[in-house]
């Protein structure tokens, strides 16, 4: 006998359920309470005016309309225990009991739970207290940007801050009237690939549900506030077999075996958002129903009688009915907002084209709509869900595009990229560990066999022949290289875009041959595909042509392979092969040639090299940013991709008469990185010091590092940073060097060859000055420019506004920052304040420039070893009270500064670097001693950036060895620096 079925609901996914569930010829009707025009008088499905907040006329309706079957959408009537009370009264329903509601919906409750039982979540903390709150969002150092609280009538607000300062203005806001309740949570800002993952569960046995995923954002690009949900496809395309394994046994089945643990049996749908991270996965939440709009495209690909599976789940044996989905088919929905959605939004408008675009085949699910006069009008923020189920993602994603498009009502507000990120993930797949390696890594293709019938081309090769004699060698020797692009190849792909590629394959080869000092003679390719694309090829072709016409050498031709399974079509491999020659006995280059004191050259290339591009996609499967999105610092005209794509430059036409000069010691490409690079030109027994100011690095560059969350040294180690080549020249000649290769093209001093400290690289420290009113800035600031140097003065704090120095290092383009200490109750908080602002800038080094406030215990003890002050003393043997009176009343003949660590405790041992003065006058003591500051602090900001000197672990400055000693053997450290004769004072 067929049943009559309540949804209790009026959104789209309530929509979604009534109109699923009247498909079954077991269900009479289905009665949606209190439902939209979607759901109004639509065959099988009808609304009713029950008052669903009161469950005694909810089961009393039941019983009066002998409804065999309830399904609950809205998780505050969950919470409020409507299952429970309409089971006590005997009422068939599907849906959590309160107490499993209660853990899967409230932020807190869930946070908790997850932690109990052992599952990955991002660090939280929650909070009734807004100060609370904001302290703990400025102590800790990963990023607590996310702030979610709760009010009446399951009303949520979500923040996702992009700083720290305004994750603190949203709790203040949220947290103000109380509108939201008493409690907080801040909770950490994870970055990855995001997943709704859902089960239908009897509360033992598990069935899961094809991974959708949803679009949070308001704007296209993933810009703009947090929704609820702007749109949705189903399934997500390339996640491996066992992710999905691990998902529903260590997530799914985890979740509904712990609620069990806990007495809280879980029967209904569960679903769990998940953040595939860099440290693999991670839950965001779990929700007690259907996402909204996920429900909109998971149900139209369920196979199987929705309503057996839910009988099936309710008596305990759903492992005799699992769902069943369809296969070869995806779903994509776009939701249609009213204006001025997530706020307040326009009410009473007309809606029209809805038989359009369900003409098209396509399914409209009603969200906030209702019947006003016999016409559809918008009654709240998410208006229609249009839907579109097909054989694949692209031509899903055009369908409902399309159904949109029919569409109309005044200020209509959707987004156009729905299921764009599945395209890319089409040709980008995942792979996430999870055991082992927890990074987020690109896949291997996953290779699809190639249609029948398609012809390919054996590939018999080809022969050709140079004369060498003719080119003009008389005795020449043969340099080869061969090279492949690697992942930069395959985002050309995905971008449809290979009228660059041929030059980055070139340009990779040809500038190897450099770093031997041969010359190019002719360059061949290899192109292996799936299936030959004629318009592919030939502008690969172009692009090869053109790069061998800039480079010197002959382009003889290319070998073209279409092979077998698996290689899927449109997929090809290219690498290059060139030969070079120089003669017999001509010097070779980059023989550990370079010596203490030369210097490094930088050639300009904004190019980013393929072997970077295994970063590069990771750092893109993490970002809001795809391919076809603006480029990051551009006004609109140029996509991240072109960016991307941007090829590398041939340095042959300008570098060769240059290079066979005798002037150029050593020549390497960074296609491997800066530091890649820099290592094949030096020795072992030396390093290199660059100066990131003295070129201009590329916008995209800055962009990976940020989005990358990368340091300076992985940066470095991974990317070019907008240098194609280094060149090691004698000091002597760089200028020369320099001149002649600005002729043609951008190259730039960056750079000095240094005896180390340490093996390795050293790179500029990040320097802080606090300085009101000191006398040594300008020489911090000229030092920290010189090239060369090891520190970056990247940021100037003053307690007091307006004074000189603030105008100083604004104008040298250094950040400046203003904490008057007029506006905080203590040292501590003060200090907490100026501590934070360092940590915003990475901050390495402190110098204290006329600072005169006291600094904290705490702030000394984090910061001990990294404060530099100069005092107006030969410190220890004259104390500062009257730096100039003291010495002459006290007999001393001798006077000056000295530059020291600044320890809670003073120490002698900290002594840095001491500039004595001559006594003489008061008066003439302290202009000179203003000047013995200049003189002393620059250099000793050197020493300590470039670890020649460093605070030991009592109190004590510790030396390196001298490099003498260091040869010789010495087993003896070197002592600190001679002090200047005269200095020990006489009475």
């Amino acid at each position: 006998m067929a049943e009559r079925v309540l949804v209790i609901g009026s959104g789209g996914r309530e929509h979604a359920l009534a109109w699923k569930l009247a498909q079954s010829p077991q269900v009479q009707h289905v009665f949606v309470a209190p439902g939209n025009a979607g759901t109004a008088d639509n065959g099988k499905i009808s609304n009713s005016a029950v008052l669903v907040s009161n469950h005694t006329i909810v089961t009393q309706f039941c019983k009066d309309h002998n409804i065999g079957l309830v399904l609950v959408g809205p998780e505050a009537l969950l919470e409020a225990g409507i299952v429970d009370d309409l089971r006590a009264a005997g009422v068939r329903c599907f849906g959590p009991c309160a107490r499993a509601a209660q853990l899967a919906s409230n932020s807190s409750s869930s946070k908790a739970f997850l932690e109990r039982h052992g599952m990955a979540t991002a660090r939280w903390r929650a909070f009734s207290s807004p100060q609370e709150a904001c302290r703990f969002i400025s102590r800790y150092n990963f990023p607590a940007r996310v702030v979610r609280a709760r009010g009446p009538a399951a009303r949520k607000e979500v923040t996702i801050a992009a700083s720290k300062e305004e994750a603190c203005r949203a709790v203040q806001e949220v947290m103000q009237d109380r509108m939201f309740g008493e409690m907080v949570v801040v909770e950490e800002l994870l970055q990855g690939e995001e997943l709704s993952c859902s089960c239908v569960t009897d509360g033992v046995t598990v069935a899961s549900v094809p991974p959708a995923q949803p679009h949070k954002r308001l704007q296209e690009g993933e810009q703009g506030p947090p929704t609820a949900g702007m749109g949705a496809y189903c399934p997500v395309p390339q996640l491996p077999e066992a992710l999905l394994e691990h998902i529903r046994g260590a997530i799914l089945q985890h979740l509904v075996d712990s609620l069990r643990q806990e007495g809280a049996a879980y029967v209904g749908v569960l679903q769990a958002g998940l953040m595939l991270t860099k440290e693999g996965v991670k839950i965001l939440n779990f929700k007690c129903q259907f996402g909204d709009p996920q429900c909109q495209v998971i149900l139209p690909l369920l196979k199987n009688d929705f309503y057996e599976v839910i009988q099936a789940a309710i008596d305990g044996k759903l492992c005799s009915c699992m769902p069943a989905w369809s296969e070869n088919r995806t779903a994509v929905c776009v939701v249609m907002a009213s204006p001025g959605y997530p706020g307040d939004s326009d009410r009473g408008t007309e809606v029209t084209g809805l038989l359009q675009a369900e003409a098209l085949g396509l399914q409209v699910f009603h969200g906030g709509t209702a019947l006003k006069d016999g016409r559809v009008v918008t009654s709240g923020g998410r208006v229609l869900s249009v839907t579109a189920v097909r054989q694949d993602l692209m031509e899903a994603l055009a369908e409902a595009n399309r159904g949109v498009a029919t569409i109309h009502f005044q200020g209509a507000t959707f987004r156009r990229d729905i299921g764009h990120r599945g395209l890319w993930l089409l040709r980008q797949p995942l792979y996430v560990s999870t055991s082992g390696s927890p990074d987020v890594l690109p896949a291997p293709h996953i290779w699809a066999k190639p249609a029948e019938g398609v012809p390919r081309h054996s590939g018999g090769g080809f022969a050709a022949f140079f004369d060498l004699k003719a080119s003009g060698y008389h005795d020449p020797i043969l340099v080869s290289q061969t090279k492949g692009l690697g992942p930069k190849l395959q985002v050309a792909q995905v971008c449809k875009r290979h009228d660059t590629i041929g030059q980055d394959l070139v340009a990779l080869c040809v500038n190897e041959l450099l770093a031997q000092g041969a010359e190019p003679l002719f360059f061949l390719t290899h192109l292996a595909c799936g299936k030959l694309d004629a318009e592919v090829l030939e502008t690969i072709r172009e692009g090869i042509a053109e790069a061998c016409r800039s480079a010197g050498c002959a382009f003889l031709g290319e070998e073209v392979t279409e092979v077998a399974a698996p290689c899927p079509p449109g997929h090809c491999e290219l690498a290059g092969f060139v030969v070079g020659a120089m003669e017999r006995g001509q010097r070779l280059l980059g023989l550990q040639r370079a010596q203490e004191g030369d210097v490094l050259l930088g050639l300009g290339s904004a190019a980013v090299p393929g072997r970077s591009f295994g970063v590069v996609r990771r750092i893109l499967l993490t970002s809001s940013l795809h391919c076809s999105s603006p480029a990051p610092g551009s006004c609109g005209d140029t996509t991240l991709g072109d960016v991307l794509l941007t090829p590398g430059k041939t340095f042959s036409p300008a570098l060769l008469p240059i290079l066979r000069s005798g002037h150029v010691k050593g020549f390497a490409p960074t296609a491997e990185g800066l530091l890649g690079g820099i290592s094949r030109l030096l020795p072992e027994h030396l390093s290199a010091v660059l100066d990131a100011l003295s070129w201009k690095i590329p916008e995209i560059f800055c962009w990976l590092y940020k989005e990358g969350n990368l340091s300076a040294e992985e940066m470095a180690q991974t990317f070019p940073c907008g240098i194609g080549a280094v060149l090691v020249v004698q000091k002597e000649l760089a200028q020369h060097v320099l001149q002649d290769i600005q002729r043609q093209q951008e190259a730039w001093l960056i750079g000095k060859v240094v005896a180390p400290c340490h093996t390795g690289f050293q790179h500029c420290v990040p320097t802080c000055a606090l300085s009101p009113g000191g006398t040594a800035l300008p020489g911090l600031i000229g030092s920290a420019r010189e090239p060369g140097s090891c520190a970056q003065l990247v940021l100037v704090i003053s307690n007091r506004p307006g004074v000189e120095e603030l105008r100083s290092a604004a104008r040298a383009g250094i950040p400046t920052r203003v904490i008057d200490h007029k506006l905080y109750g203590s040292r501590s908080e003060f200090d907490s304040t100026i501590d934070r602002v360092l940590e915003e800038f990475s901050v390495e080094l402190i110098c204290l420039s006329g600072f005169m406030r006291v600094l904290s215990s705490p702030f000394l003890r984090k910061w001990k070893g990294k404060i530099l002050n100069a005092s107006p003393s030969l410190f220890p043997h004259i104390k500062d009270g009257n730096a100039q009176q003291e010495p002459l009343e006290s007999g001393f003949k001798v006077e000056g500064c000295t530059v020291h660590f600044v320890l809670e405790e003073p120490s002698a041992g900290a002594a840095i670097r001491r500039e004595p003065l001559p006594g003489d006058s008061e008066a003439a003591l302290e202009q000179r001693l203003q000047e013995a500051e200049l003189r002393a602090f620059p250099p000793a900001l050197q020493l300590v950036a470039s670890g020649a000197v460093w605070l030991g672990a009592h109190g004590r400055t510790c030396w390196r060895r001298q490099r003498q000693e260091q040869e010789e053997g010495s087993g003896e450290a070197a002592a600190a620096p001679q002090e200047p004769e005269g200095l020990r004072a006489e009475p």
